[in-house]
């Protein structure tokens, strides 16, 4: 059985779908990635998996049970984690607390024991001493590592970043790349990604889905997808970076 299956899955506002159709599935482990132009649906499908939205129609089953209808705070208790597109945190609070607070609803234990996991994971993303640095003064940089800790600190077994190089330059992208390998392999993470471009998401990622007006447009390996006709068709033929680019660097 996959850890997630999507079947079906739609949502439209109004008279425009944002999602249509889409079915996939990810089985444990591994590290998939949902690439598309920008407005092709990647964020509205994040937020369909993780009920910030409802779908109009589709199964989405995450390790057994069915995910229509729940909250947000049921789905994360399941398992389900995930960042944004813009780096959210909590300013006026340290480094620390911040990842403190993405733990709280799922922590057991105490004060100290929230405290001891905060700092542990800051030091496994990076920012082994700033965890007492005011969150508004953080680097760009270090406020995506900072995401990811807060992410983790709701121990998910399937985690889903959304965009996790935007505006990072390319040895910021390098190095958070990196990083998403390691916090993979050390806890036994399914990792969700999506990206519209950069050559890095090809060398990360095992498998890939493509979505393009929302729908399902190619799925395979990067080295499949980047030359399947309507994936060219829909970066190359819009003025986008050649996908030749991610072949060349997956």
């Amino acid at each position: 059985m996959s850890l997630l299956e999507v079947e079906g899955l739609d949502k439209h506002f109004g008279g425009l779908y944002a999602v249509r159709n889409v079915s996939f599935t990810i089985d444990k482990g591994e590290i998939v990635g949902i690439l598309g132009p920008n407005g092709a649906g990647k964020t509205t499908l994040y937020n369909l998996l993780t009920g910030f939205i409802a779908a109009d129609r589709g199964r989405i089953v995450f390790n057994g049970q069915s995910l229509r209808g729940k909250p947000p705070h049921r789905i994360a208790r399941l398992g389900i984690s995930r960042t944004f597109q813009l780096c959210r945190p909590f300013v006026g609070m340290t480094v620390r607390e911040n990842v403190i607070v993405g733990a709280l609803g799922t922590a057991r234990g105490g004060r100290a024991d929230l405290d001891a996991r905060a700092r542990a994971l800051l030091a496994s993303v990076g920012l082994a001493g700033k965890e007492d640095v005011a969150v508004d003064v953080l680097s760009y940089g270090d406020q995506r590592r900072l995401e990811i800790a807060r992410a983790l600190a709701a121990q998910p077994t399937l985690l889903l970043l959304d965009e996790p190089f935007a505006g990072l330059g390319t040895g910021e992208i390098g190095d958070l790349s990196a990083l998403i390998r390691k916090v993979h392999a050390e806890q036994g993470l399914t990792v969700l990604l999506i990206e519209h471009k950069l050559r890095e998401f090809m060398r990360l990622v095992q498998r890939v889905i493509v979505l393009d007006f929302g729908e399902v447009i190619a799925r395979g390996t990067p080295e499949e997808v980047v030359a399947h006709p309507a994936v060219i068709e829909a970066y190359v033929g819009r003025g986008n970076e050649p996908m030749a680019e991610g072949a060349n660097a997956a």
